[in-house]
């Protein structure tokens, strides 16, 4: 057919823009490619997590191509890589930008945003009984959470914040968040706490059958109807398991590169890229690179699907 020889050589185009975005390494920085883990402190390297906050758009020769993007919507899951993003102020924030990935209207019962901030910016609260998750991807921010209690946070770091719990985030330079919020799904003598920590003080925990690391982020006690787990995964490995369940994902890829199966489909994917995934879509990842994978990963827990 005539549009054959069209879709090989777009394939080309895309197999040696991966292939390209490897070897530059960290792109934009100019710095080359570093083999060390990013947290080893790979000298001249660029901070934990740049490439999820500057990722590689596309290279050059895509750049010209209109239209394109790697972004994909389906019924049951969504890619929605960094040339997509849509950046507007965030209600009620002070000299905020923020651009929701996932929310209501793609099919999910949470929202996933990014929130910029920079010098003077300042949050607002969530809507009533809606509670909130921040992890900080660049920058800092000072919290303030109920009538005297003050954190300092910065790259790695997040904090839980319980519905209706009066806080602040204030920033004096330039600061990514990624911000995870839902209604709070009340149960019986069920009160979550506000937590605030960073990914290095969780510790590793088992995955039996499987090869890549799990933190937790989160309690798993029945207070916490979500969780959010950072998974690690070293170049070449892959998750056993075809995970097919009722739970719902959103997904940000802080470091690293693979192959995300979602359904039918298979994606490329790289730092900086969002994925949603509704109930019972069969999904699979695999790492490819040279350096691990990282991925921050919201998952409902802890209530009984009927209710």
């Amino acid at each position: 057919m005539a549009s054959t020889p069209i879709r090989s050589l777009f394939l080309f185009v895309l197999a040696a823009s991966l292939r390209c975005g490897a070897a530059a390494g960290y792109g934009d920085a100019g710095e080359g490619f570093c083999s060390a883990e990013p947290s080893s402190g790979c000298s001249g390297g660029p901070p934990l997590y740049w490439k999820a906050t500057h990722p590689t758009l596309a290279p050059a020769h895509l750049q010209d191509l209109p239209g394109f993007t790697r972004s994909v919507f389906k019924r049951d899951h969504a890619l929605i890589t960094p040339e997509s993003h849509v950046f507007g102020p965030l209600p009620d924030w002070i000299n905020t930008l923020g651009a929701y990935l996932i929310s209501p209207a793609i099919g999910a019962h949470f929202t996933m945003y990014l929130a910029n901030m920079q010098d003077g910016s300042k949050s607002a609260l969530p809507p009533k009984d809606v509670e909130r998750l921040v992890f900080v991807l660049q920058g800092s921010i000072l919290l303030s959470a109920g009538t005297e209690t003050t954190h300092s946070l910065s790259v790695d770091s997040y904090a839980y914040l319980p519905a209706n719990l009066e806080h602040s985030m204030i920033s004096d330079e330039s600061t990514t968040l990624v911000i995870f919020e839902r209604r709070y799904s009340a149960t019986e003598d069920s009160h979550p706490d506000l937590i605030v920590g960073s990914t290095d003080k969780q510790p590793l925990l088992e995955t039996p059958g499987e090869v890549f690391q799990l933190r937790k982020l989160l309690p798993t006690s029945m207070p916490y109807d979500f969780n959010i787990h950072i998974m690690d995964f070293q170049p070449g490995e892959y998750l056993n398991v075809k995970e097919v369940h009722y739970n719902q994902h959103g997904l940000l890829l802080l470091e690293g590169q693979g192959i995300y199966r979602l359904g039918d489909s298979w994606y490329p994917v790289q730092a900086g890229d969002t994925i949603w995934m509704a109930p019972f879509v069969p999904q699979w990842y695999a790492a490819l690179g040279k350096t691990r994978t990282r991925y921050l990963l919201y998952k409902d827990v802890n209530r009984n699907p009927l209710i």
